[in-house]
Protein backbone atom coordinates (compact mmCIF):
# COMPACT_ATOMS: atom_id res chain seq x y z
CA UNK A 1 0.00 0.00 0.00
CA UNK A 2 2.88 2.19 0.91
CA UNK A 3 4.32 1.84 -2.28
CA UNK A 4 1.28 2.37 -4.58
CA UNK A 5 1.12 5.62 -2.50
CA UNK A 6 4.74 6.46 -3.52
CA UNK A 7 4.19 5.66 -7.08
CA UNK A 8 1.21 7.78 -6.92
CA UNK A 9 2.53 10.97 -5.48
CA UNK A 10 5.39 10.78 -7.64
CA UNK A 11 2.60 10.50 -11.20
CA UNK A 12 1.03 13.10 -9.80
CA UNK A 13 4.07 15.25 -8.78
CA UNK A 14 5.02 14.71 -13.15
CA UNK A 15 2.03 15.82 -13.90
CA UNK A 16 2.01 18.96 -12.21
CA UNK A 17 5.45 20.08 -12.93
CA UNK A 18 4.99 19.53 -16.78
CA UNK A 19 4.97 22.74 -18.44
CA UNK A 20 2.01 23.84 -19.99
CA UNK A 21 1.91 23.58 -23.81
CA UNK A 22 3.18 26.63 -26.16
CA UNK A 23 1.51 27.86 -28.63
CA UNK A 24 3.29 27.39 -32.25
CA UNK A 25 3.27 30.25 -34.50
CA UNK A 26 4.93 30.96 -37.45
CA UNK A 27 6.44 34.12 -39.82
CA UNK A 28 3.24 33.88 -41.65
CA UNK A 29 0.65 33.40 -39.22
CA UNK A 30 2.06 35.64 -37.05
CA UNK A 31 1.72 38.12 -40.18
CA UNK A 32 -1.59 37.12 -41.03
CA UNK A 33 -2.58 37.42 -37.47
CA UNK A 34 -1.15 40.90 -37.12
CA UNK A 35 -2.88 42.19 -40.33
CA UNK A 36 -6.22 41.42 -38.85
CA UNK A 37 -5.66 42.97 -36.13
CA UNK A 38 -4.05 46.34 -37.23
CA UNK A 39 -5.91 49.34 -36.49
CA UNK A 40 -4.71 51.01 -39.72
CA UNK A 41 -6.02 48.95 -41.91
CA UNK A 42 -9.16 49.24 -40.46
CA UNK A 43 -8.99 53.06 -40.83
CA UNK A 44 -7.91 52.53 -44.21
CA UNK A 45 -11.27 50.52 -45.19
CA UNK A 46 -13.20 52.95 -43.70
CA UNK A 47 -11.66 56.01 -45.43
CA UNK A 48 -12.35 53.60 -49.08
CA UNK A 49 -15.98 53.39 -47.86
CA UNK A 50 -15.81 57.20 -47.11
CA UNK A 51 -14.25 58.26 -50.56
CA UNK A 52 -16.74 55.85 -52.50
CA UNK A 53 -19.93 57.64 -50.25
CA UNK A 54 -18.57 61.05 -51.63
CA UNK A 55 -18.36 59.70 -54.99
CA UNK A 56 -22.26 59.22 -54.34
CA UNK A 57 -23.02 62.55 -53.18
CA UNK A 58 -21.28 64.02 -56.46
CA UNK A 59 -23.01 62.24 -58.80
CA UNK A 60 -25.63 62.80 -56.94
CA UNK A 61 -25.70 66.37 -58.80
CA UNK A 62 -26.27 65.08 -62.36
CA UNK A 63 -29.82 63.76 -61.54
CA UNK A 64 -32.86 65.61 -61.33
CA UNK A 65 -33.83 67.55 -58.05
CA UNK A 66 -37.74 67.62 -56.98
CA UNK A 67 -38.68 70.54 -54.54
CA UNK A 68 -41.89 70.78 -52.71
CA UNK A 69 -43.39 73.30 -50.97
CA UNK A 70 -46.80 73.76 -49.34
CA UNK A 71 -48.13 76.70 -47.42
CA UNK A 72 -51.17 78.00 -45.48
CA UNK A 73 -51.62 81.83 -44.53
CA UNK A 74 -54.88 83.80 -42.97
CA UNK A 75 -55.23 87.46 -43.62
CA UNK A 76 -55.87 89.52 -40.54
CA UNK A 77 -57.86 92.37 -40.67
CA UNK A 78 -55.92 94.85 -39.16
CA UNK A 79 -58.90 97.22 -37.41
CA UNK A 80 -60.84 94.15 -36.38
CA UNK A 81 -58.29 91.14 -35.92
CA UNK A 82 -60.54 88.62 -34.26
CA UNK A 83 -63.06 88.69 -37.20
CA UNK A 84 -63.83 85.97 -39.46
CA UNK A 85 -63.64 87.17 -42.56
CA UNK A 86 -62.02 90.71 -44.28
CA UNK A 87 -64.69 93.02 -45.50
CA UNK A 88 -64.13 95.74 -47.59
CA UNK A 89 -66.19 99.27 -47.26
CA UNK A 90 -66.86 100.86 -51.18
CA UNK A 91 -68.29 104.29 -51.89
CA UNK A 92 -71.59 104.67 -52.46
CA UNK A 93 -70.71 105.66 -56.32
CA UNK A 94 -68.01 102.33 -56.40
CA UNK A 95 -70.88 100.40 -54.98
CA UNK A 96 -73.01 101.19 -57.41
CA UNK A 97 -70.81 100.90 -60.54
CA UNK A 98 -69.79 97.57 -59.26
CA UNK A 99 -73.64 96.94 -58.47
CA UNK A 100 -74.50 98.08 -62.43
CA UNK A 101 -72.12 95.86 -63.76
CA UNK A 102 -73.15 92.73 -61.54
CA UNK A 103 -76.50 92.96 -63.21
CA UNK A 104 -78.14 94.69 -60.30
CA UNK A 105 -80.15 97.60 -59.06
CA UNK A 106 -78.82 97.75 -55.17
CA UNK A 107 -75.63 99.44 -54.55
CA UNK A 108 -72.99 97.14 -53.19
CA UNK A 109 -71.33 99.04 -49.66
CA UNK A 110 -69.56 96.25 -48.58
CA UNK A 111 -67.35 93.44 -49.88
CA UNK A 112 -66.32 90.18 -47.91
CA UNK A 113 -62.62 89.09 -48.98
CA UNK A 114 -61.88 85.68 -47.78
CA UNK A 115 -58.77 85.86 -45.63
CA UNK A 116 -57.67 81.51 -45.74
CA UNK A 117 -55.41 80.92 -48.51
CA UNK A 118 -53.95 77.67 -49.18
CA UNK A 119 -50.68 77.05 -51.76
CA UNK A 120 -48.77 73.83 -52.41
CA UNK A 121 -46.46 73.44 -55.62
CA UNK A 122 -43.64 71.00 -57.06
CA UNK A 123 -40.68 72.10 -59.26
CA UNK A 124 -38.11 69.46 -60.69
CA UNK A 125 -35.15 70.48 -62.22
CA UNK A 126 -32.80 68.07 -64.62
CA UNK A 127 -29.64 69.97 -65.57
CA UNK A 128 -28.72 68.93 -68.69
CA UNK A 129 -24.67 70.28 -69.16
CA UNK A 130 -22.97 71.82 -66.37
CA UNK A 131 -19.71 72.86 -68.84
CA UNK A 132 -17.63 70.69 -66.81
CA UNK A 133 -18.38 71.76 -62.68
CA UNK A 134 -20.33 68.21 -62.42
CA UNK A 135 -18.08 65.87 -64.48
CA UNK A 136 -14.36 67.02 -62.94
CA UNK A 137 -16.04 67.26 -59.62
CA UNK A 138 -16.91 63.49 -59.54
CA UNK A 139 -13.69 62.79 -61.64
CA UNK A 140 -11.97 64.09 -58.84
CA UNK A 141 -13.53 62.16 -56.76
CA UNK A 142 -13.04 59.17 -58.46
CA UNK A 143 -9.33 59.54 -58.04
CA UNK A 144 -9.50 60.51 -54.47
CA UNK A 145 -10.94 56.45 -53.94
CA UNK A 146 -8.05 55.44 -55.78
CA UNK A 147 -5.70 57.27 -53.81
CA UNK A 148 -7.76 55.44 -50.76
CA UNK A 149 -6.89 52.07 -52.44
CA UNK A 150 -3.48 52.49 -53.07
CA UNK A 151 -3.01 54.06 -50.01
CA UNK A 152 -4.71 50.94 -48.27
CA UNK A 153 -1.71 48.98 -50.07
CA UNK A 154 0.45 51.22 -48.89
CA UNK A 155 -0.88 50.39 -45.32
CA UNK A 156 -0.78 46.56 -45.99
CA UNK A 157 3.00 46.34 -46.58
CA UNK A 158 4.23 48.48 -43.74
CA UNK A 159 2.09 47.01 -41.75
CA UNK A 160 3.28 43.15 -43.23
CA UNK A 161 6.93 44.95 -43.03
CA UNK A 162 6.66 45.86 -38.97
CA UNK A 163 5.10 42.43 -38.67
CA UNK A 164 7.89 40.32 -40.24
CA UNK A 165 10.36 42.95 -38.43
CA UNK A 166 8.64 42.18 -35.03
CA UNK A 167 8.56 38.07 -36.00
CA UNK A 168 12.52 38.21 -36.69
CA UNK A 169 13.45 40.76 -33.51
CA UNK A 170 11.54 38.05 -31.16
CA UNK A 171 12.83 35.33 -32.59
CA UNK A 172 16.21 36.79 -32.71
CA UNK A 173 15.70 36.87 -28.99
CA UNK A 174 14.99 33.56 -28.78
CA UNK A 175 18.32 32.82 -30.40
CA UNK A 176 19.99 35.24 -27.70
CA UNK A 177 18.94 33.87 -24.67
CA UNK A 178 19.96 30.33 -26.03
CA UNK A 179 23.77 32.23 -26.54
CA UNK A 180 23.20 33.55 -23.02
CA UNK A 181 22.76 30.13 -21.58
CA UNK A 182 25.28 28.27 -23.58
CA UNK A 183 27.80 30.77 -22.39
CA UNK A 184 27.21 30.85 -18.92
CA UNK A 185 27.19 27.22 -18.52
CA UNK A 186 30.55 27.62 -20.16
CA UNK A 187 31.96 29.25 -17.73
CA UNK A 188 30.33 27.44 -15.15
CA UNK A 189 31.75 24.28 -16.53
CA UNK A 190 35.39 26.01 -16.71
CA UNK A 191 34.72 27.45 -12.99
CA UNK A 192 33.97 23.48 -12.22
CA UNK A 193 36.89 22.08 -13.91
CA UNK A 194 39.20 24.96 -12.30
CA UNK A 195 37.70 23.72 -8.80
CA UNK A 196 37.76 20.18 -9.01
CA UNK A 197 41.54 20.26 -10.24
CA UNK A 198 42.66 21.33 -6.99
CA UNK A 199 44.06 24.32 -5.82
CA UNK A 200 43.03 26.85 -8.44
CA UNK A 201 45.24 30.17 -8.53
CA UNK A 202 43.80 33.16 -6.95
CA UNK A 203 43.54 34.89 -10.19
CA UNK A 204 42.36 32.26 -12.04
CA UNK A 205 39.70 31.60 -9.66
CA UNK A 206 38.98 35.58 -9.33
CA UNK A 207 38.30 35.81 -13.34
CA UNK A 208 36.01 33.05 -13.49
CA UNK A 209 33.81 34.34 -10.94
CA UNK A 210 34.08 37.62 -12.45
CA UNK A 211 32.94 35.65 -15.52
CA UNK A 212 29.84 33.50 -14.20
CA UNK A 213 28.96 36.86 -12.79
CA UNK A 214 28.81 38.46 -15.94
CA UNK A 215 26.99 36.42 -18.25
CA UNK A 216 24.59 35.36 -15.25
CA UNK A 217 23.70 38.94 -16.20
CA UNK A 218 23.71 38.82 -19.69
CA UNK A 219 21.18 35.58 -19.66
CA UNK A 220 18.91 37.77 -16.94
CA UNK A 221 19.04 41.07 -19.82
CA UNK A 222 18.27 38.34 -22.62
CA UNK A 223 15.39 36.51 -21.07
CA UNK A 224 13.92 40.04 -20.16
CA UNK A 225 14.23 41.49 -23.71
CA UNK A 226 12.62 37.87 -24.80
CA UNK A 227 9.78 38.30 -22.80
CA UNK A 228 9.62 42.02 -23.82
CA UNK A 229 9.81 41.10 -27.46
CA UNK A 230 7.23 38.07 -26.87
CA UNK A 231 4.92 40.62 -25.28
CA UNK A 232 4.74 42.63 -27.83
CA UNK A 233 4.01 40.51 -30.73
CA UNK A 234 1.72 38.79 -28.78
CA UNK A 235 -0.14 42.26 -28.35
CA UNK A 236 -0.35 43.24 -31.51
CA UNK A 237 -1.36 39.64 -33.01
CA UNK A 238 -4.36 39.77 -30.84
CA UNK A 239 -2.86 36.70 -28.58
CA UNK A 240 -3.40 36.41 -24.70
CA UNK A 241 -0.36 37.90 -23.22
CA UNK A 242 -0.51 35.17 -21.12
CA UNK A 243 0.10 32.66 -23.84
CA UNK A 244 3.74 30.85 -24.35
CA UNK A 245 4.71 31.65 -27.65
CA UNK A 246 6.57 28.88 -29.43
CA UNK A 247 8.21 30.57 -32.77
CA UNK A 248 8.18 27.50 -35.49
CA UNK A 249 9.91 29.88 -38.51
CA UNK A 250 13.99 29.34 -37.54
CA UNK A 251 16.65 31.92 -39.43
CA UNK A 252 17.84 30.35 -42.89
CA UNK A 253 21.37 29.35 -43.26
CA UNK A 254 21.41 30.28 -46.67
CA UNK A 255 20.37 33.19 -49.08
CA UNK A 256 19.30 32.91 -52.76
CA UNK A 257 19.95 35.61 -55.18
CA UNK A 258 17.42 38.65 -54.71
CA UNK A 259 16.89 38.94 -58.70
CA UNK A 260 15.50 42.61 -58.05
CA UNK A 261 15.09 44.46 -60.91
CA UNK A 262 14.68 47.89 -61.61
CA UNK A 263 12.48 50.17 -59.57
CA UNK A 264 9.55 51.16 -62.38
CA UNK A 265 6.51 52.28 -59.98
CA UNK A 266 5.89 51.99 -56.19
CA UNK A 267 2.17 52.17 -54.10
CA UNK A 268 3.34 55.89 -52.74
CA UNK A 269 3.90 56.94 -56.91
CA UNK A 270 0.73 56.18 -57.80
CA UNK A 271 -1.10 57.51 -54.59
CA UNK A 272 0.46 60.29 -55.47
CA UNK A 273 -0.56 60.67 -59.42
CA UNK A 274 -3.87 60.00 -58.40
CA UNK A 275 -3.57 62.77 -56.14
CA UNK A 276 -2.28 65.18 -58.45
CA UNK A 277 -5.27 64.26 -61.13
CA UNK A 278 -7.11 64.67 -58.20
CA UNK A 279 -6.69 68.41 -57.79
CA UNK A 280 -6.19 69.29 -61.04
CA UNK A 281 -9.55 67.63 -61.91
CA UNK A 282 -11.07 69.59 -58.60
CA UNK A 283 -9.48 72.77 -59.85
CA UNK A 284 -11.04 72.42 -63.52
CA UNK A 285 -14.38 71.94 -61.40
CA UNK A 286 -13.97 75.20 -59.49
CA UNK A 287 -12.88 76.79 -62.52
CA UNK A 288 -16.34 76.12 -64.13
CA UNK A 289 -18.03 77.69 -61.46
CA UNK A 290 -18.33 80.63 -63.17
CA UNK A 291 -19.40 79.18 -66.33
CA UNK A 292 -23.42 78.92 -67.26
CA UNK A 293 -25.35 75.69 -66.34
CA UNK A 294 -28.04 74.27 -68.51
CA UNK A 295 -31.01 72.81 -66.81
CA UNK A 296 -34.74 71.30 -67.73
CA UNK A 297 -37.52 72.62 -65.44
CA UNK A 298 -40.91 71.90 -64.70
CA UNK A 299 -43.24 73.53 -61.80
CA UNK A 300 -46.71 72.31 -60.80
CA UNK A 301 -48.66 74.90 -58.74
CA UNK A 302 -51.94 74.85 -56.94
CA UNK A 303 -53.65 77.85 -54.97
CA UNK A 304 -57.11 77.63 -52.55
CA UNK A 305 -59.34 81.02 -51.21
CA UNK A 306 -62.11 80.09 -49.04
CA UNK A 307 -63.68 82.35 -46.30
CA UNK A 308 -62.45 79.44 -43.54
CA UNK A 309 -60.17 77.07 -43.27
CA UNK A 310 -63.20 74.13 -43.42
CA UNK A 311 -63.94 75.10 -46.85
CA UNK A 312 -60.56 75.44 -48.79
CA UNK A 313 -61.05 72.23 -50.32
CA UNK A 314 -64.44 72.34 -51.04
CA UNK A 315 -64.11 73.36 -54.35
CA UNK A 316 -61.47 73.12 -57.14
CA UNK A 317 -58.61 75.81 -56.45
CA UNK A 318 -56.68 77.47 -59.22
CA UNK A 319 -53.85 75.20 -60.60
CA UNK A 320 -50.99 76.29 -63.21
CA UNK A 321 -47.90 74.51 -64.82
CA UNK A 322 -44.62 75.21 -66.88
CA UNK A 323 -41.99 73.36 -68.47
CA UNK A 324 -39.18 75.04 -70.49
CA UNK A 325 -35.28 75.32 -70.70
CA UNK A 326 -33.45 77.57 -68.41
CA UNK A 327 -29.76 78.70 -68.91
CA UNK A 328 -28.67 79.91 -65.47
CA UNK A 329 -25.20 82.48 -65.84
CA UNK A 330 -23.34 83.47 -62.86
CA UNK A 331 -22.78 87.09 -63.01
CA UNK A 332 -20.44 88.27 -61.29
CA UNK A 333 -18.87 86.46 -57.94
CA UNK A 334 -16.00 88.29 -56.57
CA UNK A 335 -13.12 86.15 -58.19
CA UNK A 336 -14.17 83.20 -55.73
CA UNK A 337 -13.88 80.65 -58.72
CA UNK A 338 -10.95 81.72 -59.64
CA UNK A 339 -9.59 82.14 -56.16
CA UNK A 340 -10.55 78.25 -55.60
CA UNK A 341 -9.46 76.65 -58.70
CA UNK A 342 -5.96 78.45 -58.24
CA UNK A 343 -5.55 76.62 -54.61
CA UNK A 344 -6.27 73.26 -56.32
CA UNK A 345 -3.89 74.28 -59.13
CA UNK A 346 -1.23 74.95 -56.31
CA UNK A 347 -2.16 71.77 -54.82
CA UNK A 348 -1.58 69.66 -57.89
CA UNK A 349 1.93 71.46 -58.10
CA UNK A 350 3.00 70.56 -54.58
CA UNK A 351 1.82 67.04 -55.32
CA UNK A 352 4.30 66.63 -57.99
CA UNK A 353 6.89 67.98 -56.29
CA UNK A 354 6.21 65.16 -53.60
CA UNK A 355 6.33 62.79 -56.50
CA UNK A 356 9.68 63.73 -57.78
CA UNK A 357 11.30 63.87 -54.46
CA UNK A 358 9.75 60.17 -53.75
CA UNK A 359 11.10 59.15 -56.60
CA UNK A 360 14.59 59.89 -55.80
CA UNK A 361 14.11 58.78 -52.33
CA UNK A 362 12.38 55.98 -52.97
CA UNK A 363 14.81 54.46 -55.56
CA UNK A 364 18.09 55.35 -53.38
CA UNK A 365 16.50 53.34 -50.60
CA UNK A 366 15.63 50.49 -53.37
CA UNK A 367 18.78 50.12 -54.47
CA UNK A 368 20.10 50.66 -50.91
CA UNK A 369 18.49 47.85 -49.46
CA UNK A 370 19.01 45.70 -52.80
CA UNK A 371 23.05 46.73 -52.21
CA UNK A 372 22.50 45.45 -48.40
CA UNK A 373 20.85 42.39 -49.12
CA UNK A 374 23.72 40.78 -51.53
CA UNK A 375 26.57 42.56 -49.35
CA UNK A 376 25.79 41.03 -46.47
CA UNK A 377 24.43 37.46 -48.41
CA UNK A 378 28.26 37.77 -49.42
CA UNK A 379 29.41 37.85 -46.36
CA UNK A 380 27.43 35.41 -44.76
CA UNK A 381 30.16 32.74 -45.69
CA UNK A 382 33.16 34.43 -44.11
CA UNK A 383 31.41 35.30 -41.09
CA UNK A 384 30.26 31.49 -41.05
CA UNK A 385 33.97 30.44 -41.45
CA UNK A 386 34.97 33.11 -38.80
CA UNK A 387 32.68 31.89 -36.04
CA UNK A 388 33.52 28.19 -37.01
CA UNK A 389 37.74 29.35 -36.43
CA UNK A 390 36.26 30.88 -33.24
CA UNK A 391 34.56 27.58 -32.23
CA UNK A 392 37.73 26.16 -32.64
CA UNK A 393 39.79 28.26 -31.04
CA UNK A 394 37.60 28.03 -27.91
CA UNK A 395 37.59 24.42 -27.73
CA UNK A 396 41.52 24.37 -27.76
CA UNK A 397 41.45 27.27 -24.76
CA UNK A 398 39.01 24.81 -22.91
CA UNK A 399 40.84 21.84 -23.52
CA UNK A 400 44.15 23.40 -22.42
CA UNK A 401 42.69 25.35 -19.45
CA UNK A 402 41.29 21.55 -18.14
CA UNK A 403 44.91 20.48 -18.44
CA UNK A 404 45.86 24.08 -16.43
CA UNK A 405 48.13 24.89 -19.72
CA UNK A 406 46.54 28.15 -19.87
CA UNK A 407 44.76 30.71 -18.01
CA UNK A 408 41.18 31.80 -17.34
CA UNK A 409 41.98 35.15 -19.14
CA UNK A 410 42.69 33.40 -21.97
CA UNK A 411 39.53 31.02 -21.55
CA UNK A 412 37.64 34.06 -21.21
CA UNK A 413 38.75 36.07 -24.24
CA UNK A 414 38.21 32.87 -26.50
CA UNK A 415 34.74 32.60 -25.26
CA UNK A 416 34.10 35.93 -25.64
CA UNK A 417 35.58 36.13 -29.38
CA UNK A 418 33.10 33.25 -29.99
CA UNK A 419 29.96 34.55 -28.54
CA UNK A 420 30.55 38.25 -30.74
CA UNK A 421 30.71 35.96 -33.77
CA UNK A 422 27.04 34.03 -32.70
CA UNK A 423 25.87 37.25 -32.20
CA UNK A 424 27.36 39.31 -35.23
CA UNK A 425 26.47 35.84 -37.33
CA UNK A 426 22.63 35.97 -36.11
CA UNK A 427 22.23 39.76 -36.52
CA UNK A 428 23.57 39.45 -40.27
CA UNK A 429 20.86 37.21 -41.14
CA UNK A 430 18.36 39.30 -39.43
CA UNK A 431 19.71 42.37 -41.45
CA UNK A 432 19.85 40.31 -44.74
CA UNK A 433 16.17 39.13 -43.91
CA UNK A 434 14.63 42.68 -43.61
CA UNK A 435 16.98 43.64 -46.40
CA UNK A 436 14.48 41.43 -48.57
CA UNK A 437 11.71 42.91 -46.42
CA UNK A 438 12.91 46.14 -47.72
CA UNK A 439 12.49 45.21 -51.29
CA UNK A 440 9.60 43.70 -51.21
CA UNK A 441 7.35 46.79 -49.10
CA UNK A 442 9.33 49.36 -51.60
CA UNK A 443 9.32 47.42 -54.88
CA UNK A 444 6.99 44.51 -55.15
Amino acid sequence: MRKFAHVLFAVITAVVSMPAFAMDLSLDTAVSKILAESQDMKKADANIKKAKASLDAANSNRWMQIEGTASYMNMVDVEHPFSGSMNVTLPPQLGGLVAGMMGSSTPITEIEMPDNIFMAGVTITQPIYTFGKIGNAVESVRSAIKMSETSKEMVRREVKYSAVDLYWTAKMTDEIVKLAEKDLKSARDARRNLTSAGRASRGNLVKIESDVATKEINLSDAKFNRDTAHRMLKILAGIDVDEELNLTTEFPNDFSDLNAGKLKNTPEWDLLNQQIRMYEKSARSKRAGGRPTLAAMASYDYVSIANSADALFDKKGEQSAYWGLALQMPIFSGGVNRANATVEAMNAEAARQDLDKSRKVTTEKYNTAIAQYNHLRGNLATLKNARDLAARAYDFSRQRFIAGQTSAIELAEASSGLYQLDMALLNSKYKILMAAESVKKLGE
